[in-house]
């Protein structure tokens, strides 16, 4: 953006959608760290002049390196400067990388700007480690790599009886496709509409009470009655990692260990007032 404004130019982000794995590899199950619409209000916050959603299909991936960067960067999008990352790749097969985009822009008037991998405290900052730690749990160590808390955004989920007050502290997400955090209960804050709760969240299969039960459910501990209808936005931001799931003898000794959850998670919370 900085860039921009001496060109005199535009700020434009490029970004694909679908995602290509997804087309060039619809068996692989591929689970978005950042789903789109999240995408683009985070782009959006930046102030950047636009967001380029270039439609992601077979006869895209077929260009090769030199007619992507004519028909699509040098025509459509008249680029003067071009900033990537050191590892890029794009054309037919990933057979383009920085160095070939560099010599298309000598070639087609545009300069282009690589950027070396950035790194804090020893880790990688990119989207493959930070899945990587998201399904093992580290959602702390994710939190400071994302420098913002991980988040999925849905609604609230079905069968809860919505009416005009909502009474219960435990909201359950509705089905949520993209990539959630590994199994387990996690210290998370919950927005519901507009309000905001400290919360304890399981994510997984519930074995007290069976198989085939997966649900991310959250306890909101400074609870109290809210409106929720069926289209109400329910965003949970994973903070830190309680523990793994576990099977109990009973539903009595569930209620016990949520307890002991709940306990841990408002002492999460006091330091965090203290420390802030």
């Amino acid at each position: 953006m900085n860039r921009a404004k001496t060109l005199g130019a535009k700020p434009i982000a490029v970004t694909f959608e679908p995602h290509p794995t997804r087309i060039l590899r619809p068996d692989h199950n591929f689970k978005l760290l950042t789903p789109t619409p999240e995408k683009l209000r985070l782009l959006a916050a930046t102030g950047i002049d636009a967001v380029l959603l270039l439609p992601f299909s077979r006869d895209l991936s077929l260009l090769s390196p030199s007619e992507f960067a004519h028909d699509i960067l040098k025509l459509r999008l008249r680029a003067c400067e071009i900033h990537e990352g050191y590892n890029f790749h794009f054309g037919h097969k990933a057979s383009g990388d920085i160095h070939t985009l560099r010599d298309l822009g000598r070639e087609m008037g545009f300069e282009v700007h690589d950027y070396p991998e950035m790194r804090l405290r020893g880790e990688p900052v990119s989207s493959s480690h930070i899945r990587h730690l998201l399904r093992e749990g580290r959602v702390s160590r994710a939190r400071h790599l994302l420098a913002r808390p991980f988040s999925i955004l849905s609604t609230a989920g079905r069968g809860r009886g919505y009416g005009s007050k909502y009474t219960v502290p435990t909201i359950n997400l509705a089905r949520y496709e993209e990539l959630v955090p590994k199994d387990g209960v996690y210290i998370t804050r919950t927005r519901v509409g507009d309000e905001c709760f400290d919360s304890v969240t399981n994510v997984g299969n519930r074995p007290t009470f069976g198989a085939d039960s997966f649900a991310v459910e959250s306890h909101l501990l400074n609870f109290h009655p809210i409106a929720v209808a069926a289209e109400t936005e329910v965003e949970i931001h994973f903070l830190d990692r309680l523990r793994d799931e576990i099977k109990f003898p009973s539903v009595e000794a569930l209620r016990e260990q949520i307890g002991r959850d709940v306990g841990k998670a408002q002492k999460y919370f006091r330091r965090l007032k203290t420390s802030g």
